[in-house]
């Protein structure tokens, strides 16, 4: 009989944490459709029939609702910019959570008045762009080099589990509920019950060992990692990730009690490998948010109307069939692709089938849109979920996965929420410009530019991104000393580092029995 030895403690940790990607994806789904509802077109004055002679405003006062949340998540992974070095990673994640309930609470009351809503949405953002920062960077400081990948991965499969959740919620209520306020107050009222759930339960976790190592507090650093590893405090395996973090402790490289943030960022700018690694992280951002990730997931069903799916419940249906299959390639991702294949060849596979995707809509648009060819339609409706899949499998989940692990400790925190702060920003432009470009540009000419961007981002991060997989975060120096044009090319002795780590740990053997004898 197989007995599994399962650290209940370490997986309990995980799942709290990774909650903090529910608020975004329950965003990016639950309320974007919710937007579409009967009750909340009436509320808010967005029915097609108040706007026949001003399609332009129509489609501005779309785009403001669902904008302005992302805009207030912007400003809100600035804001954990100076609250995850100064309150710690698990306080600044409560913080957030508080921050974006609070949001969201206002949102569900504010009745129609379109300025109340607008500053609820700011309001809420502003935690869940900070969750954005805190969550991931909190998962890839407790997790081993070996699934590093997988743990952080998994604040995405939350995160898209909810995104597809709430295309069905929104279904149900439309099948089910009559169209009053209540029903589209229910439907955004959803998220706040399992990230309450997991907000009570953070009080019965520590902070990472990273950040208590960094903050002069050893002890309490170890006895974190010793509970999150389920072992003793002499383990070989524990005792040499425990080195490796206070080495550059004692190498004063990655003090962070202290130090100003500005003294931070002019050792970014000036430092070679730091400012490399930055503008890496930044490039990503760009490229993921350009390429028309969330543009085309925020307005998904509208989207599958342009490609011929017919009737509300029908666009739900299938907009909760296209979070499925984001989910599903992302758990393709987490649980093999990422750590076997590694963070290059699933960045570039995505990169490859966003815009090929992108290319054969832009000629469906152009040419088959308004013509009857159910061929054409089939193909268009297909390429969607292809698309799907390669935003999973790509930069949807590489983007947070690089951000958090090509970091030391003492820039992390400066450069991960500087990079969410340009995913934010970014996305919000997307989500901001994205109607309007249906209607200026045309839907083809939106996809011709989506496609130009994962083009151009094929080749540039082709060239500049090198592969992490397996790569300690104390190795990373290493592996970016290179011209940023042969990162494609970089790699690290990651068997040197065992060996060290062997040989340290026979030392310290020594020094035990030296000391007893």
């Amino acid at each position: 009989m197989f007995k599994f030895d399962v650290n209940r403690y370490y997986v309990f940790t995980i799942l709290v944490i990774a909650a903090g990607g529910i608020p975004k994806g329950y965003d990016e789904g639950g309320f974007s459709a919710s937007t579409g509802l009967t009750s909340f077109k009436t509320d808010f004055g967005l029915s097609t029939s108040l706007w026949k002679n001003n399609p332009s405003g129509l489609a501005d006062r779309k785009a403001n609702i669902s904008s302005f949340g992302v805009l207030g998540a912007a400003f809100g992974s600035l804001i954990a910019l100076t609250l995850t070095d100064r309150l710690g990673r698990l306080r600044s994640w409560q913080f957030f959570v508080a921050l974006w309930a609070s949001g969201i609470l206002m949102q569900i009351f504010s009745s129609g008045i379109i300025p109340f809503m607008l500053f609820a949405r700011i309001w809420g953002g502003l935690g869940a762009g900070g969750l954005t920062v805190v969550a991931p960077l909190y998962l890839s400081e407790i997790a081993p080099a070996k699934s590093r990948g997988m743990v952080v991965s998994i604040y995405m499969v939350l995160l898209l589990s909810f995104l597809t959740l709430g295309f069905f919620i929104n279904y149900a209520a439309n099948a089910t509920m009559s169209s009053t306020a209540t029903q589209y107050r229910l439907v955004q009222a959803i998220p706040l019950i399992p990230v309450g759930i997991a907000f009570i339960s953070s009080f019965f976790l520590s902070d990472t060992p990273r950040y208590l190592a960094s903050q002069d507090r050893g002890d309490e650093a170890l006895a974190a990692l010793a509970r999150l590893r389920n072992s003793k405090t002499v383990d070989h395996s524990l005792s040499e990730e425990y080195e490796e973090i206070q080495e550059q402790i004692r190498n004063k490289q990655q003090n962070l009690a202290g130090v100003k943030i500005t003294t931070i960022i002019k050792e970014i700018a000036t430092t070679s490998t730091y400012r490399k690694r930055f503008l890496l992280g930044a490039a990503m951002q760009t490229v993921a948010q350009w390429s028309g990730g969330n543009g085309i997931t925020y307005y998904i069903p509208q989207i599958f109307e342009y490609a011929g799916v017919v009737g509300t419940n029908t666009s739900l249906i299938t907009s909760g069939a296209y979070g499925i299959v984001k989910l599903v390639f992302t758990l393709v991702f987490t649980w093999g692709l990422v750590d076997v294949f590694g963070r290059r060849r699933c960045m570039l596979t995505g990169l490859g089938l966003q815009c090929g995707t992108h290319i054969y809509m832009s000629i469906y648009m152009a040419l088959f849109k308004s013509s009857e060819n159910k061929a054409a339609s089939d193909a268009a409706i297909a390429s969607v979920f292809v698309y799907a899949v390669g935003w999973s499998i790509g930069l949807c989940t590489v983007q947070y996965l690089y951000g958090t692990e090509i970091y030391p400790t003492r820039i992390r925190s400066v450069c991960y929420a500087t990079n969410m702060a340009l995913h934010w920003f970014f996305q919000f432009a997307v989500v901001r410009v994205t109607p309007n470009m249906f209607v200026s540009f045309d839907v083809w000419g939106a996809y011709v530019f989506w496609a130009m961007v994962c083009a151009l981002g094929f080749v540039l991060l082709g060239v500049w991104a090198p592969e992490t997989k397996g790569v300690p975060m104390e190795m990373m120096e290493e592996l970016f000393r290179g011209k940023w044009y042969m990162g494609w090319n970089a790699k690290v002795d990651t068997r040197r580092a065992e060996r060290e780590g062997d040989e340290l740990h026979e030392k310290d053997i020594l020094k035990m029995e030296v000391e007893r004898v």
